[in-house]
């Protein structure tokens, strides 16, 4: 089920890929830095420091349409490959608060089955539907990359 939750929200999407192909199109930085920000936003290589494994940090610059930018960071908690990630984020790198994020794969007859959670304990229910309306912009990519694999 896609929608708000107590602690934050989570979005369930079907994809006409393997599950390796979207944890591919999850955890490659070159793949990442596409669809991460939707169609509208650039992710430039030379501003992304993503490796997922566990215990370490992960950074992005994403620079919207208008040129204004987002720093990202977090840090890789889990890396189960083909299954599973887990990992902090958030857009303000000098604040220690983190959002941890958590992406389940399935293999379902037709493809993958993702279910993603997303804490946001301080968000409103407008700021936890905004979230969730942004995150499914960037699967359309992702779900692009996913399926051209």
């Amino acid at each position: 089920m896609t929608g708000i939750t107590p602690e934050g929200f989570e979005i369930d999407r079907d994809f006409a890929a393997p599950p390796a192909a979207v944890f591919a199109a999850w955890t490659t930085a070159e793949h990442f830095a596409r669809w991460f920000g939707g169609k509208d936003a650039q992710v430039p290589a030379d501003r992304l420091d993503y490796e997922p494994a566990v215990g370490r940090a992960w950074s992005a610059t994403m620079v919207l349409p208008t040129n204004a930018t987002i720093n990202w960071a977090g840090e890789f908690l889990e890396v189960v490959p083909g299954q599973r990630l887990v990992f902090t984020l958030t857009d303000q790198p000098a604040k220690p608060a983190r959002l941890t994020v958590t992406v389940e794969l399935t293999p379902t007859d037709s493809g993958t089955h993702m279910h993603m959670t997303q804490e946001a304990p301080e968000f409103t229910d407008e700021q936890r539907q905004g979230a969730i309306d942004g995150w499914q912009a960037f699967f359309d990519v992702l779900q692009e990359i996913a399926e051209a694999a």
